[in-house]
């Protein structure tokens, strides 16, 4: 088993069901949770919005590799009604925003899937629920 680190973020709808719907999601297609950070209300990052994000992290125990990672964490965005990461390369209002943060102690450098995750330091809506949950 593997331990991997998730940012989930929204600032669309019921924001504080829609992270615990995630949560259900992710326990029910990933694996089981260990631990979940509490939610923070913060403004948005790389775009104007007057809708605030939720944003929380938790930590999940996964048999998954971390391409499988990644395509469960997609599909359960689909499945929530998320469209698109971005339009015209520019971030913009989401339901729901799955990071994959950390996996193990491993180094993946892919197209389209980057572990540790390279933006994850520069973001205190990551870092601070992500320290809440790290041992």
């Amino acid at each position: 088993m593997h331990t991997v680190y998730l940012a989930l973020g929204t600032n669309l709808g019921n924001r504080k069901a829609i992270m615990r719907e995630t949560i259900e999601q992710i326990e029910k297609k990933i694996g089981t949770v260990l631990r979940q950070s509490s939610f923070h209300e913060t403004e948005p990052w790389g775009f104007k919005s007057p809708n605030l994000f939720l944003n929380a992290c938790v930590s999940v125990s996964t048999a998954l590799a971390p391409r499988q990672l990644l395509e469960a964490t997609q599909a359960i965005e689909r499945e929530m009604g998320r469209v698109d990461k971005s339009v015209n390369a520019q971030y913009t209002d989401r339901i729901i925003d799955i990071d994959i943060l950390l996996y193990d102690d491993l180094n993946v450098n892919e197209p389209d899937l980057a572990i540790p995750h390279p933006l994850m330091e520069k973001r205190e809506f990551v870092m601070i629920p992500l320290k809440e949950i790290r041992e």
